[in-house]
């Protein structure tokens, strides 16, 4: 795969009027104009015409190694912000780049729909957003032609249906989930793995594949949804974890291992 070009983009805004000052005059910021999701989809219109797919694959939630009850309010909408309705613009702001059969794909993680100590901050709850967002998305990117509006910025979105899918991959050991850090909450024990270190580990002793989960796992399941081979598949949340969202039981617990001998 070859790279034709990188577009700087902060996600947190939609477009530049709501970019605060103090954060474009900024140091992290000030070398970079037209980051905003608008500003950018107008980048890539001006420099390719149009898109066959996107892939929303970011997320951010400053306290997320907080349990949520620690959780501030404005961490947890910075979270929801950052990693759900950052979707929601992006498809906004590209489905009106996007060609005859153009999809859209996120990523979430199974602690959308489960209990996962240690993934807090929000970033569950912003994960069950972006999966729920996606069925909703799915009907209205589907029904473009039915589907009215009174803003006039509306008026340039194709009238092609377009698709809409979530994959919720299992523990990968990216850049990102390694920044969640250190021990899960209410751990009994001291013990020096991160996060995505014990979720690794949990998943090969306990997913019905036992094997470790790598990243063209979920890229080919990505490029499938993104192809025309999923042309009847919308709205959908599929799983890329081993199968590990299909167990009831931590096969490893210590519930489940015989009694030591007295």
């Amino acid at each position: 795969m070859s790279i034709a070009k990188i577009y700087p983009l902060d996600a947190s805004f939609d477009d530049a009027e709501s970019v605060p000052e103090s954060v474009s005059q900024s140091k992290r910021y000030r070398a970079f104009d037209k980051f905003s999701i608008s500003e950018v989809a107008e980048k890539v219109k001006a420099d390719f015409g149009r898109v066959d797919g996107v892939v929303h694959a970011l997320a951010n939630g400053p306290e997320v190694a907080k349990p949520l009850l620690q959780t501030s309010r404005a961490g947890y909408l910075s979270a929801v912000s950052s990693s759900a309705f950052s979707l929601v613009s992006i498809a906004r702001h590209f489905a009106p780049l996007m060609t005859d059969g153009g999809a859209f794909v996120s990523l979430s993680y199974l602690a959308a729909e489960r209990a996962v100590a240690g993934y807090g901050g929000g970033m569950s709850s912003a994960k069950a957003a972006l999966e729920s967002d996606t069925r909703t998305l799915a009907y209205e990117l589907g029904r473009l032609a039915e589907y009215s509006s009174n803003e006039a910025s509306d008026a340039a979105l194709t009238k092609r249906p377009l698709r809409i899918n979530c994959i919720s991959a299992g523990p990968l050991a990216s850049r990102a989930a390694k920044a969640i850090g250190g021990p899960s909450a209410g751990a009994a024990t001291v013990d020096s793995r991160t996060f995505i270190e014990k979720a690794i580990d949990y998943s090969e002793n306990n997913a019905p594949l036992r094997r470790r989960l790598v990243s063209d796992d979920v890229g080919s399941v990505a490029a499938f949804l993104l192809s025309d081979l999923s042309s009847g598949v919308t709205g959908c949340t599929l799983h890329v974890d081993n199968g590990l969202a299909n167990m009831g039981l931590a096969l490893d617990s210590a519930s489940l291992q015989p009694p030591a001998e007295q």
